[in-house]
């Protein structure tokens, strides 16, 4: 790939994969929208020349000789003889690259690292190829979302305080290295130096984000960002969970924050050398700014606007936000304050999808432009059946259709993302239901809606995470009142019990009566609106709905035990709704079941 400083034409006048690739200190924020917005422009010529550079380069593949493409490279031959698939069609081939086959299985160059999928609703990682080209996508996704973010909010030279972490490397039986997508990126070198000039420096050092131990290293990183707090111009992390994890960390540490600033002795809790050498060097006496940390942590109300209180040249708060990060907005939204968040770009560890080019829309209505050079990408049309009532509800009964190509797609219609990869994923299902919210010149911009795979189902019932959160969000609203809020929340279907039901787990903030939260087994039951659910409950072939209250730290436990599994904090989602094969979450779950209560909503 090119490394030229300016658009590369094709032979039609089409920006081709590879503009300005990618040397970000030489491509000012304009020339960056300049070429995406010449990309976008003949979204459809670009798509059709990224599937052909997709199958030149990995022709020789098994997976595509084995259904007879015979080199072919146009979009019908393609779809006419490679089958849509999912990740269990796919999993033999990469298991066979994981175990060293030396021939071509699924790109026509080797794979040389592998990523794990975070693995937090089965209980298990999955295998998923990684190369250079998806590698160069994420910086084109990146640098195209941080040049529309920076022309909103310019943060020139500075900081940004990252709550990023790594995770531990595995070497396969064929010696290939796997471990998280983003600890793929954060230990490539291409990834450092394609960064710079579209992020600040960090506040800590490497050997933070790579430390040994999570707790430590977040502890280190709220140290880190402290001690540069007039130079933070940004707040980030992958996920909102994880932001939200940190500043409910700095609730229960600032007060030994405070004393390793102003003695400028690192707190003997942190006992990874490597940590501990490293922020060691950056920690000297600060009595001034220990006791300016101290006064703003004590004038705070219940914390609220902590972010903008301690890091005053703060411009916006940043991460994914959207799907299952949702719940955690309002608690992000009072530690944020009048500070903006901005939701990151839409991804999975399968490959990229689109950029936030929208910065300033709150998460609950941003959109994700697609970059049509960074795969190849269809969409499967989903229609509700004719006189469905699911006006209220976001249960997923669709009737499939033929997928079409990126720019076939309609405005206000719903699809499942297909994805072509430069990685070696072949017209995959992404299992991702997203509505067509407008255009950006002939580029659509996508609204995630929901995973379509089913959250809660026991017989004719169908409800999505979409659907259990509004649930959710319902029957807080009785909470409202006594000041309480929900910490976490999962959800699971019991089946050992005749007629099946839905158990809701709820970890809340304090206590409160038995009553309040038998309302609000009530509310969660009726909130279901999926009019299988209703249809159910109201002739006993589903049982009352249980609400089961846990103990303080629960969700904590799970996170440890994710972490326990070689997972990093950056890839970790609550399971929405867990899964029997998820027997150790289930474990613990049930060990801190404190209080329980039944619905009665229908009478039974």
């Amino acid at each position: 790939m090119s490394l030229s400083s300016s658009p590369i034409i094709g032979s039609a006048g089409v920006v081709e994969p590879g503009f300005c690739q990618y040397e970000m200190t030489i491509c000012s924020c304009e020339e960056i929208i300049n070429e995406f917005e010449m990309l976008t422009r003949d979204a459809g010529r670009v798509q059709q020349e990224t599937l052909k550079k997709i199958l030149e380069a990995n022709a020789d593949a098994e997976y595509l000789t084995r259904f007879g493409l015979d080199g072919r490279t146009d979009a019908e031959s393609y779809k006419s003889c490679i089958p849509l698939c999912v990740h269990s069609d796919v999993e033999p081939f990469i298991q066979r690259v994981a175990d060293g086959d030396s021939v071509p299985v699924l790109t026509g160059q080797p794979i040389t690292s592998l990523s794990l999928s975070s693995g937090t609703t089965q209980g298990k990682p999955k295998f998923l190829p990684f190369n250079d080209e998806l590698l160069e996508n994420t910086l084109q996704v990146f640098r195209t979302s941080y040049a529309f973010r920076n022309r909103e909010y310019p943060i020139g030279k500075g900081k940004a305080l990252q709550f990023v972490y790594g995770s531990k490397q595995v070497s396969t039986e064929g010696g290939i290295l796997a471990t998280t997508a983003t600890t793929n990126l954060y230990r490539s070198p291409r990834y450092k130096e394609g960064m710079k000039g579209i992020q600040s420096q960090g506040c800590s050092p490497d050997e933070v984000i790579f430390g040994p131990d999570f707790h430590q290293s977040l502890y280190c990183h709220l140290l880190c960002g402290l001690i540069y707090s007039d130079e933070v111009h940004s707040v980030f992390s992958t996920f909102a969970h994880s932001l939200v994890h940190a500043f409910q960390t700095l609730e229960e540490v600032w007060e030994d924050l405070c004393a390793d600033i102003r003695d400028g002795v690192l707190s003997e809790k942190i006992t990874a050398p490597s940590i501990r050498e490293a922020v060691s060097n950056i920690l000297t006496p600060n009595p001034e700014l220990a006791d300016s940390i101290y006064k703003k942590c004590m004038g705070l109300s219940n914390w609220y606007g902590v972010i903008p209180a301690l890091w005053p040249n703060a411009k916006y708060v940043y991460g994914i936000m959207t799907g299952s990060m949702e719940p955690y907005l309002k608690k992000l939204r009072h530690y944020a304050g009048q500070l903006p968040l901005v939701s990151a770009d839409y991804g999975a560890s399968e490959g990229w999808v689109g950029s936030n080019i929208d910065p300033t829309l709150p998460p609950e209505q941003v959109t994700y432009a697609i970059l049509p050079h960074t795969g190849y990408f269809e969409f499967i049309p989903l229609e509700k059946p004719t006189g469905e009532e699911t006006e209220s509800s976001a249960s997923i009964h669709y009737i499939e259709s033929e997928p079409v190509g990126l720019t076939e797609v309609e405005v206000g219609k719903i699809y499942e993302v297909v994805l072509t990869t430069f990685a070696g994923l072949y017209r995959y299902r992404l299992g991702d239901i997203v509505k067509i919210a407008d255009f950006h010149n002939s580029t659509p911009k996508l609204e995630f809606i929901c995973r379509r795979s089913l959250v809660l189902s026991i017989n004719i019932d169908k409800n999505t995470e979409k659907d259990l959160q509004i649930a959710v969000e319902e029957a807080a609203k009785l909470l409202e009142g006594e000041k309480l809020e929900i910490v976490d929340f999962t959800s699971y279907v019991e089946k050992s019990t005749d007629p099946s039901r839905y158990v809701v787990f709820w970890e809340l903030s304090s206590e409160t009566s038995d009553e309040v939260l038998s309302g609000c087994a009530n509310a969660l039951d009726l909130a279901f609106l999926d009019a299988g659910y209703m249809g159910s409950r109201k002739i006993k072939t589903i049982g009352p709905l249980e609400l089961r209250i846990l103990r303080k730290g629960t969700f904590r436990e799970i996170l440890v035990h994710f972490l326990s599994l070689g997972g990093a904090v950056s890839q970790f989602k609550t399971p929405r709704c867990v899964s029997p094969a998820n027997s150790k979450v289930l474990q613990i779950l049930n060990k801190n079941v404190t209080q329980s209560y039944f619905s009665t909503a229908y009478g039974l």
